[in-house]
């Protein structure tokens, strides 16, 4: 979901980028923290990868030990190849987002279908892997859409919660989103908003709070699981 451009790089983001640069990948204590884990979680992020943003995002989410699917638009796959390359090796999912961001559920059958093949093509070029999971532009899908999401062999995946990051939420209402995580749930979230970068620390906070660990999506169920 994205209705608003991109946010210009922030003091935060060129902070949490340098940050990024002299911490462990937190990652690495997952398996001894696994005993703890209540549930999973599904954290996503919308809209990527880019130059701006990416970094930093990964750089705050391996500080403090979160994976996450990253939902790329194609479009932006093929222009920043290095960051889909960047995101897998941050341990991240990569995800299809379409690859211009259109109102799919408003297109030909073909017009989809080119949306999503051209996505699927960029992520795998710039070694992505070739996505399983798909999330439609705004949330919107009909069963054109669903035929074309099936023709690739790819999970339609919406969301439980709405960190409405998108749309200026603050900081504090995006912890809180997060905070309604129950096992098995997925958040809506963008990598694009500063707010949504300054939340990461206590997303994982609050996370571990209730148990909870932030897993992979499943292909098969479309709920989170265990990495």
């Amino acid at each position: 979901m994205r209705t608003t451009p991109r946010f210009p790089v922030t003091a935060l983001a060129v902070a949490a980028t340098a940050v990024a640069g002299t911490v462990t990948f937190a990652a690495d204590a997952t398996p001894a923290r696994a005993a703890t884990c209540a549930g999973y979680v599904g954290l996503t992020f919308d809209d990527g990868p880019s130059n701006a943003h990416t970094p930093a995002l990964l750089g705050a989410l391996r500080q403090y030990g979160l994976r996450a699917t990253m939902f790329n638009e194609g479009q932006y796959a093929a222009a920043y190849p290095a960051q889909v390359r960047a995101e897998v090796g941050a341990g991240m999912w990569v995800g299809n987002h379409s690859y211009t961001h259109p109102h799919l559920t408003q297109l030909s059958q073909a017009q989809a279908d080119s949306e999503i093949s051209r996505t699927q093509q960029a992520i795998a070029a710039a070694g992505g892997g070739t996505p399983q999971l798909f999330r439609p532009p705004y949330g919107e899908t009909n069963a054109t859409v669903q035929a074309v999401e099936a023709k690739y062999h790819l999970t339609q995946i919406i969301w439980d919660v709405d960190s409405q990051d998108w749309n200026g939420a603050s900081v504090d209402a995006i912890v809180q989103a997060n905070a309604r995580l129950t096992n098995g749930q997925i958040i809506l979230m963008h990598e694009w908003p500063a707010n949504t970068l300054a939340a990461i620390p206590r997303i994982a906070q609050t996370l571990a709070a209730k148990g909870l660990c932030a897993g992979r999506i499943s292909p098969q169920t479309g709920r989170a699981v265990a990495p």
